[in-house]
């Protein structure tokens, strides 16, 4: 004889083989978690046909739920954990994984395209598909977080494709076709933190792990509008407890979802207030009205009342026609502002007589196109355990469970640097994006320089950087990792700061303008002399150390004091000093090139140079001793910057006397010393010059 286990499980589709039932597909454990309600169902797919095997409703026992948002998480779970355990027994199993919905309230949406390409020819399997899905949930987040103005985080928790696109072209199933680019519109819903960490807490302290969640309008259009209606102007609307979900269909696709926070509970209320009773007996007063003509009820004070159907229906009908209005419009702005063919209603809320009809009339359409949609009405979904499908509140809770075969929207959690986040699993997450969801500082996740040196060198910025630093130490679960490591749920992650590296330090004689010379014939001896330093106006040597925003100056020149220091050489106060050639003091600067010497008095004019030379009047240059003036005359042609130059009045002549035929004058600076170049080689001042030879004087800019 069978047992009472055998008997049910073969009644609910089963067959019973060693004291377990084996179904033909995978179970799905699927809660609807509402406003007034928790309903869980258990089922399986086969081919494109759902079986529902096991299903049980509890109600919340009290408002530990408001708005489709969890007050009291507690309560919740222990209701969570009484469907469950009556589940577990009708069906012979332990159940861990759970597929959940998330009500609309706060509901945002992102519509995006994404574009995949490939070298050649390809065909498209199952795997493409997901892969272009994911790519389009991460794009959609990562556009939404742009426009997320505020600081409460959102998640993304469910999508919809619109249309897909096989080489540009639109196509509603790209499954085996061959194709060098698919791409996909879809739109993906974000809730905010509050509303998806609720459910996940109330989920996990009934000891269940959360294997998919969607959205209610998601699920409930999986069901009530199945892809062949889709190319009708249609609405779906679950009018639950709390909030009301709109979800429209039009081209074969879902073109929109919406909600209000407005719904069944806004009813129950109104009866509560006008008959002076608690909630629960107004939910109960409320249900009643659809089947009983007169409601016998308890008030407040202990009086007994007995009340008509026909009342109650006057009483909420300026409810119902909020309501309805409300719905109309979110309708309409969804729908590009323009009503819809058709409307199917879904939810508890939606039952009450009247609501149809005056739904119809706010958006204009035949009051026979708007309709309760149930279960019994969709040819693809059976129910073994001896429901009866003809009930609008079971759409989203089977449409729940069928989610769990389109999409996999999950979320996962770890612990960072001891911190518990929630990351949207998109099946690729590293700890870099763990970084990123708990707003952990950029700066810290690389190597840190010490501070650096900003200077201003001859009239540039420059910048001396610090020295690198450690870089931070990553872990993921006690083992070394760094930003790239992939995570996975309950992973533990610890970041330990970057050392920061040393400050930048560097001394005058470090920096690579200080490493130029000056060269200074001194009595026709080259002297090779250091440049000085300038820092801040003030004369530092090469073994100052620089600091921040210090203003660097390179000298160009030694004073004829300071060579003179520098060669350690003591003259008397009878000298004379000739800076090429003319008379000068201690003060008068010396550049690159520039020549040096020192005379008694009584010698200056005839070591002095002429006076065409520098511009002094009557001071006339001889040549030195060891170059004798030939009688006869030569006319040289020489080319000076380019233009031709004529001397005269000599027989030879040296690079000096070019000077007495250019407009040149030594004695005003006007750069960082004199370039002088015979023929492209340096020029020596007392070197002869030939005919034809190709000169260049100008000042050093560099």
């Amino acid at each position: 004889m069978e047992s009472n286990d055998e008997s049910n499980h073969k009644k609910n589709g089963g067959v019973f083989v060693e004291g377990k039932v084996s179904y033909p597909g995978q179970l799905v454990f699927g809660l609807d978690i509402g406003t007034r309600s928790i309903v869980g169902t258990v089922g399986y797919k086969e081919e494109d046909q759902f079986y529902v095997v096991a299903q049980f409703i509890k109600e919340h026992e009290s408002r530990a739920m408001m708005d489709g948002q969890i007050h009291d998480i507690s309560k919740v779970a222990e209701t969570i954990i009484e469907v469950r355990e009556v589940l577990e027994k009708e069906t012979n199993r332990v159940y861990r994984d759970v597929c959940i919905a998330a009500a609309g309230r706060v509901l945002k949406t992102i519509t995006i395209n994404v574009e995949e390409k490939y070298r050649s020819d390809k065909k498209i399997v199952e795997d493409d598909l997901y892969g272009i899905k994911s790519l389009g949930v991460e794009k959609a987040y990562q556009e939404f977080n742009k426009e997320n103005e505020s600081d409460i985080p959102f998640y993304c928790v469910g999508y919809s494709v619109v249309q897909y696109y096989l080489n540009g072209y639109p196509i509603n199933n790209l499954i085996d076709h061959k194709a060098k680019s698919i791409s996909v519109d879809l739109i993906a819903t974000f809730l905010p933190d509050d509303v998806v960490s609720g459910l996940y807490e109330a989920v996990e302290k009934a000891g269940l792990h959360v294997s998919n969640m969607t959205l209610e309008p998601i699920a409930a259009i999986q069901v009530a509008i199945p892809e062949n209606y889709r190319t009708l102007n249609i609405a779906m609307v679950d009018v639950g407890a709390g909030t009301s979900d709109i979800s429209i269909t039009k081209d074969g696709s879902i073109s929109g979802y919406g909600m209000i926070p407005f719904a069944g509970d806004a009813i129950t209320e109104s009866i509560s207030t006008h008959y002076l009773c608690d909630f629960t007996t107004a939910e109960r007063i409320k249900r009643d009205a659809d089947e009983m003509k007169e409601i016998m009820y308890t008030d407040i004070m202990g009086l007994k009342h007995t009340i008509k159907r026909e009342e109650i229906q006057e009483i909420v009908t300026p409810v119902l026609e909020k309501l309805a209005v409300m719905i109309s419009d979110k309708i309409k702005e969804l729908n590009g502002s323009k009503t819809v063919s058709a409307v199917f209603v879904v939810g508890g809320g939606g039952k009450f007589a009247g609501f149809c009809e005056v739904l119809a009339e706010q958006l204009g359409i035949p009051k026979e196109r708007v309709a309760l949609r149930s279960v019994d009405a969709i040819g693809n979904i059976h129910f073994l355990n001896g429901t009866d499908g003809n009930d609008s509140l079971l759409v989203t809770p089977v449409g729940i469970c069928l989610n769990f075969y389109e999409q996999n929207n999950n979320f996962l959690f770890v612990t960072f640097n001891g911190k518990k986040i929630k990351l949207y699993d998109n099946g690729k997450l590293t700890v870099l994006d763990a970084t990123m969801q708990s707003k952990y500082p950029n700066e810290n996740l690389f190597p840190k320089r010490g501070p650096s040196l900003h200077l201003l060198v001859n009239g540039k910025p420059k910048v001396v950087r610090g020295k690198a630093g450690e870089a931070p130490a990553f872990t993921v679960n006690g083992k070394e990792a760094d930003i790239n490591t992939e995570i996975h749920d309950n992973d533990k992650i610890v970041i330990k700061k970057p050392k920061p590296g040393d400050a930048a330090s560097m001394e005058v004689n470090q920096l690579p303008e200080f490493q130029s010379k000056i060269q200074v014939m001194v009595f026709d001896k080259e002297i090779i002399l250091p440049k000085f330093a300038s820092v801040n106006g003030k004369l530092k040597s090469g073994f100052y150390s620089l600091k921040d925003q210090d203003e660097v100056e390179m000298l160009s020149y030694y004073t004829v004091e300071q060579i003179l220091e520098f060669l350690d050489v003591s003259v008397s106060k009878n000298n004379r000093f000739l800076v090429n050639h003319v008379q000068s003091d201690l003060k008068t600067p010396v550049y690159d090139k520039f020549s040096l010497e020192w005379v008694q008095e009584s010698e200056v004019e005839k070591y002095a140079t002429p006076t065409t030379f520098f511009n002094q009047e009557n001071d006339k240059m001889e040549e030195k001793k060891e170059f004798k003036e030939e009688k006869s005359e030569h006319i040289l042609m020489i080319k000076v910057n380019g233009e031709q130059v004529k001397l005269t009045g000599k027989a030879k002549y040296v690079f000096v006397d070019v000077f007495d035929y250019i407009d040149f004058d030594l004695t005003k600076s006007k750069g960082r010393g004199i370039v002088t170049t015979v023929n492209g080689k340096p020029a020596e001042y007392m070197e002869e010059i030939h005919d034809a030879d190709d000169i260049k004087i100008y000042w050093n800019q560099d």
